[in-house]
C-alpha cells in the first residue's frame, strides 16, 4: 500500500491496485488536539472486516474483527508492529502513531452476521491491536460493533488495556442477556515505572483493574490477561506477587499469564528500548531468546507455575458451575512455539 498523495489537503486518491482497501476510499487526517498531536489517521473504507484466523494457529477462535491498524498505547513489545510493513508504513514511532481506522467497520459487521453463509461463530476483538486505543475516543465504532453482535446474538469477545470499554458498558450487558460474552483485561505487571516506559500509551494497571472491578460489579465476568511477564524486568517474585495479588482484589474471574515474545517487529522495536533503558540486560535478552521469539520452556514454566500458585493462594479460580457460561479468556495450549501471541 502506498500512502502519498492521500491527505485531505492534496485531495488525492489512492492507486486503483490498492491493496486491502478500495481504491476511492483513503482519507488522512491530523488533529491538532492534545490527545492526538502527532498522531495521523487514515481512515478507509474496508471491503472486508471478519477475518479468519490462520488454520496453523492455536488461538481458541477462528474469526476476528479488527477495527484498527495501528494502536497508540505504544507497547514497546506489541506484536503486530510487523503488520504495519505490509502497508510500506514504520513499524516503530510509525506503528504508534500512524493509524488506520476501517471507518465503516460496524455496516460492514452488520451486512456480514446477515449473509446466510454466516453460521454465528464466535468473534474475538483486540487480538492485534486494541479496539479500545485512544481513536475509539474519537471515531466510536465500537457501539456499532457490540450493538451488530447484540442483534444477532453472536457471541464474542473483547481483550483490552483500554479504560473506554465502561462506556459501553450498557450495549455489553444488552449483549450478554442474549449471547456468550467474554471480557477481558490485559495486566502484566503493576509497576509504575516499568509501566511508563514499556506501555507509555495505556491506562495505569490500576485503572485497568477498575475496569475488572467495575464489570464484576455489574455482572459481567471479566478475566485477566497477565502480558507480558517480562524477562528481569517484571519476573521477579514479589512482582508477580503483587501483580497477582491485585488481580485478585479486582474480582477478576480468571488470570492467564503469557510471557514476552519478541517476533520480527516488534524483536527490533523493544531491543532498541532495552538498549537505551536498561542495556546491562541485552546480552541476557540475546540469551534468552536465542532459539527465535519465545523464552525457553523451561522459563515459561516456572512463570506459569508461580502465578498459577499465587493465583490458587489468592483464591482466583475457574469459573463455577452455577455461574453463567462465558467465553474464557484465551489461554496457552503448551510452552514454547505454540504459546498465544495475544499481544
Amino acid at each position: 500500500m502506498r500512502w502519498e498523495n492521500l491527505t485531505v489537503e492534496s485531495g488525492g486518491n489512492p492507486p486503483r491496485d490498492a491493496a486491502l482497501f478500495g481504491a476511492d476510499a483513503v482519507t488522512t487526517r491530523t488533529f491538532d488536539t492534545p490527545e492526538f498531536r502527532g498522531i495521523t489517521f487514515h481512515e478507509i473504507r474496508a471491503r472486508s472486516i471478519v477475518n479468519r484466523v490462520p488454520g496453523a494457529s492455536r488461538m481458541p477462535f477462528e474469526w476476528t474483527v479488527n477495527p484498527y491498524r495501528g494502536c497508540t498505547h505504544a507497547c514497546v513489545y506489541c506484536f503486530a508492529r510487523r503488520t504495519h510493513s505490509y502497508l510500506d508504513l514504520d513499524t516503530g514511532l510509525g506503528f504508534d502513531s500512524q493509524i488506520v481506522v476501517k471507518v465503516n467497520a460496524p455496516e460492514l459487521l452488520r451486512r456480514h452476521l446477515g449473509s446466510r453463509r454466516w453460521l454465528g461463530e464466535h468473534i474475538a476483538m483486540g487480538t492485534n491491536v486494541d479496539c479500545y486505543q485512544r481513536a475509539e475516543g474519537r471515531y466510536q465504532l465500537m457501539p456499532g460493533i457490540i450493538a451488530a453482535l447484540r442483534d444477532h446474538a453472536n457471541p464474542f469477545s473483547i481483550l483490552t488495556k483500554g479504560t473506554l470499554i465502561l462506556r459501553d458498558l450498557d450495549l455489553l450487558k444488552q449483549a450478554a442477556a442474549v449471547t456468550e460474552v467474554g471480557i477481558s483485561v490485559s495486566v502484566g505487571f503493576t509497576d509504575q515505572e516499568l509501566w511508563r516506559t514499556v506501555e507509555p500509551g495505556t491506562p495505569a494497571p490500576e485503572r485497568r483493574l477498575d475496569v475488572v472491578r467495575t464489570l464484576s460489579g455489574q455482572g459481567i465476568d471479566c478475566g485477566v490477561l497477565m502480558a507480558p511477564v517480562i524477562p528481569f524486568l517484571g519476573d521477579d517474585p514479589s512482582q508477580l506477587r503483587a501483580t497477582v495479588r491485585a488481580i485478585a482484589a479486582s474480582g477478576a474471574t480468571s488470570v492467564t499469564p503469557l510471557v514476552l515474545h519478541l517476533r520480527p517487529g516488534a524483536r527490533e522495536w523493544f531491543m532498541a528500548w532495552l538498549g537505551h533503558h536498561h542495556p546491562h540486560l541485552v546480552r541476557r535478552y540475546e540469551r534468552l531468546y536465542a532459539e527465535g521469539a519465545y523464552a525457553p520452556k523451561w522459563y515459561q514454566r516456572r512463570i506459569t507455575r508461580q502465578v498459577h500458585e499465587l493465583a490458587e493462594e489468592y483464591g482466583i479460580g475457574p469459573t463455577r458451575a452455577a455461574m453463567p457460561r462465558r467465553i474464557p479468556a484465551p489461554a496457552p495450549a503448551a510452552p514454547g512455539p505454540t504459546q498465544l501471541t495475544l499481544l
